[in-house]
């Protein structure tokens, strides 16, 4: 397929998820593939994302199962908790994970350059030594970075790039934001024995998701510890001669924390690109315009994952890179459905939810059904604190099509991706009645709503 006037048929910019399985599944479509990476193959997800955080987040809740431990009847001896020793098992699988995607990237014949590279053109870019390439198509797949707001002091802050690397376990830690990052970070950390206060600027964390299920989190976050200072944001911050920050709130508090994680968001990773050299202009926040093939208004330049600010999930990423390839090299022109895609907040108990909310659904249906089951988990029945599920199904009153579902408790997004396929495909409440439960389990309560 290799076409003489370029040096390749596809140059990668971005050794993230969808950038990885774009370049792939091109060169198995036979094309010439290069892919640049400046900082480490994997992205965002295996390096400092999803992949890192979730194995802390299985590491802080093994913290609750402790707790339990006397309830269950085994008699533990003196326990502790060694932040160095996770932190090092955590990033050592990062190691191994990194290798296992360049041997992808080998295997599969793409040739990888290990630095910075930039779009001088509609087919052609420059690498960090100063080597010039040229591409017949160009995808672009950088991913997203933290967003820090302005404030004074914010230099003195941290954010989830940095918190895999911390020297030392905060015995004080302030999160700074509302959104899944920040409220699973807090919940990690609070659960591993840091004092943890969460800063959000509004009444309501988690927007995106269904409000009555939103709603059941905040007291369980307190009850368990967390202090949540709502409609607040950080002032300034300032540093101690111990090391320690006073961190001014706007509300008129003042805290003295070890560490400041701002977690306000991310926003897409375009700066310095070059892509406006190609006639591509970049959104408000941006975000490289793309139409549903992930082509951008230069005909040679495509985009894919995050830097596209569509569905800012690995998953979503991953599909549309394959997408992508298939269209443009694999003769088979498709485009990734961006509608009813599952979704979790890994936070202490978890939240899941896939379709519509109750309110979004109001406002596209004229009648709208609602079931729900409000119940103790048996797990739960361990703990000493008193903490409720809540399953939440949102269906099409006159069809029973269920349009969306929505859960918080244990072990939630394992158990809403099974009902996430029932639910793209369209099916009912009835079908759902007609399935018989899975006794006990916290699953059956799905076959069981009210």
């Amino acid at each position: 397929m290799a076409d003489a006037q370029y040096d390749y048929d596809l140059f990668t910019i971005g050794g993230g998820s969808g950038g990885v399985r774009g370049s792939r599944i091109a060169a198995s479509h036979g094309a010439k593939v290069a892919i640049a990476e400046e900082y480490r193959m994997g992205g965002t997800c295996v390096i400092r994302g999803c992949v890192p955080k979730k194995m802390l987040v299985y590491a802080s809740m093994f913290a609750e199962e402790l707790g339990h431990a006397a309830h269950k009847g085994w008699t533990l001896g003196e326990t502790k908790f060694d932040w160095a020793t996770l932190r090092d098992f955590v990033n050592g699988d990062v190691d191994r994970l990194e290798g296992l995607y360049d041997g992808t990237l080998g295997n599969a014949g793409v040739e990888v350059f290990s630095e910075r590279a930039v779009i001088t053109g509609p087919n052609s870019v420059r690498l960090a030594s100063g080597k010039e390439i040229t591409a017949k198509n160009i995808l672009v797949a950088t991913g997203g970075w933290p967003l820090v707001p302005e404030f004074s002091g914010n230099e003195l802050c941290i954010t989830s790039n940095e918190i895999f690397h911390l020297d030392e376990l905060p015995k004080r830690l302030m999160v700074m934001g509302g959104g899944y990052i920040a409220v699973e970070f807090a919940g990690i950390f609070n659960a591993l024995g840091s004092d943890v206060t969460l800063v959000n600027r509004s009444e309501t964390i988690l927007r995106t998701y269904e409000k009555d299920i939103v709603d059941r989190l905040p007291p369980i976050m307190e009850a368990r510890g967390m202090d949540i200072q709502m409609s607040a944001q950080i002032k300034n911050v300032t540093k101690n001669a111990d090391g320690s920050l006073d961190v001014t709130l706007t509300n008129g508090a003042v805290k003295q924390v070890d560490q400041v994680l701002v977690a306000t968001g991310r926003k897409p990773n375009s700066e310095g690109l070059g892509i406006e050299t190609a006639g591509v202009e970049l959104g408000k926040k941006g975000e490289i315009p793309v139409d549903a093939y992930s082509k951008t208004s230069c005909d040679s330049i495509y985009a894919v994952g995050d830097v596209t600010d569509r569905v800012q999930l690995t998953p979503v990423a991953i599909r549309e890179g394959h997408a992508f390839a298939d269209t443009v090299f694999g003769g088979n022109a498709r485009y990734v459905d961006h509608s009813c895609i599952p979704s979790a907040v890994f936070s202490q108990p978890s939240i899941a939810s896939v379709g519509l909310t109750e309110a979004e659904a109001r406002e596209q249906y004229t009648e709208v059904a609602v079931y729900t089951s409000d119940f103790r988990p048996m797990k739960n029945i361990f703990a000493d604190r008193m903490e409720r599920g809540l399953y939440k199904m949102v269906c099409e009153a006159k069809s029973g099509q269920v349009l969306g579902l929505h859960m918080i408790g244990p072990e939630s997004a394992e158990i809403i991706q099974g009902a996430a396929v029932a639910i793209k495909a369209k099916l009912s409440k009835a079908d759902f009645d007609a399935t018989t439960a899975i006794h006990p389990s916290m699953a059956e309560e799905l076959v069981l709503l009210k």
